[in-house]
């Protein structure tokens, strides 16, 4: 019996789509990393072009503050307090019931995410940190698979399609119009920013059409790599500020030729072994959790973060220490923090939830 492609008529009739097209994307599953602002802008967006199933991971509930860019999630979902994870199931399904949707209620972490990675096609970034997007780069070139990355804070964001070299034959390495192989993520940021130098939406803000672009470009590099034109694929950096104004884009080709890549060269798998990243750990009879965060070279600047801490609540810092009291999901938190990047959650003996808040107020 021939599948009713009828309600993919506009999309099918775009070059490089057709019905093979179209069947392509039935057939594949697409990992949604995080399924936040750009996981479930991508998810739904997926969703709506036919991706056939979409396996969404992430450790969140629903919160109102979520409102203004998650388009995915409503008024009701914050009162039903529901995972984000569930609550995108729940309207995915009213989008587009021929699509299958797995909920992973889950922090991604080096013990999991090849698990969840298991029979996927592609890999979705809806990430809000460093760390797990080397974990995720770290899984795609050890299993040859396709990462989309994007990310959006403020005003800014960028974007980029992953198809690492492998020593497998990967479609893309095998196309009849020659290897269109890229540069892994870790070509391009070999290390994370320490803890705390860069802004997280949860310090600075996100304006929400920026969410929307930058999602959609990843759902666009997505679709290209699923129906097979990867000569169609993005190749540079692109890079864009809404409210300045500023589009550019950066070659980055040379990044794997010019480079020696821990990764995609060398093939060590740092981030997925566990050697590199953080660690969260309860603290016995003290409510609390410490984090650990391992970094390669130096210390991070404590006036700086608590600079931007200070809107959330009571914020001491000195040279040894900073200390931030924050109210999150109505509870209330203690962060102290290290110069180390090392820091102890107090309110939660919880390491998915301290980790979570270390994501979103020191950042990765």
């Amino acid at each position: 019996m021939k599948t009713d492609f009828s309600r993919y008529n506009r999309q099918m009739l775009l070059p490089g789509f057709g019905n093979d097209g179209q069947q392509r994307l039935r057939d594949s599953t697409a990992l949604l990393l995080g399924c936040g602002a750009l996981g479930s802008a991508a998810a739904e967006m997926l969703a709506r072009a036919g991706v056939g199933h979409l396996v969404i991971v992430d450790r969140d509930f629903v919160e109102l503050t979520n409102l203004q860019r998650q388009t995915l999630f409503d008024e009701q979902d914050v009162k039903d307090a529901l995972p984000k994870a569930i609550a995108a199931k729940k309207r995915l399904e009213e989008i587009n019931s021929d699509v299958h949707v797995t909920a992973i209620v889950d922090d991604i972490n080096h013990t999991n995410i090849e698990r969840y990675a298991t029979g996927v096609d592609i890999l979705v970034d809806g990430l809000d940190n460093f760390e797990t997007r080397y974990l995720a780069n770290d899984v795609a070139v050890k299993h040859s698979l396709p990462y989309v990355y994007g990310g959006a804070v403020g005003t800014t964001g960028m974007a980029i399609a992953f198809m690492p070299h492998t020593d497998t034959n990967a479609p893309w390495t095998t196309s009849p119009d020659g290897d269109f192989s890229t540069p892994c993520f870790r070509c391009l940021f070999e290390e994370a920013p320490p803890p705390g130098s860069s802004p997280t939406c949860d310090t600075v803000g996100v304006i929400g059409p920026l969410v929307a672009i930058i999602a959609n470009i990843e759902v666009t590099e997505a679709l290209k790599i699923l129906t097979g034109n990867y000569d169609r694929v993005r190749r540079k950096l692109l890079n864009i500020d809404v409210w300045a104004n500023d589009f550019y884009e950066l070659e980055i080709d040379n990044a794997y030729t010019n480079g020696d890549c821990p990764c995609c060269k060398q093939h060590r798998f740092d981030f997925l072994s566990g050697s590199s990243g953080s660690s969260a750990v309860s603290l016995c009879g003290r409510n609390a959790v410490q984090i650990r965060h391992r970094q390669e070279n130096g210390r991070f600047n404590l006036d700086g973060v608590a600079a931007r801490l200070q809107k959330h609540g009571v914020v001491s810092a000195n040279e040894y220490m900073l200390r931030s009291q924050i109210a999150d999901s109505n509870k209330l938190y203690e962060l102290t923090l290290f110069p180390d990047g090392r820091a102890i959650i107090k309110g939660t003996d919880d390491p998915q939830i301290a980790r979570s808040l270390y994501s979103k107020y020191v950042g990765t």
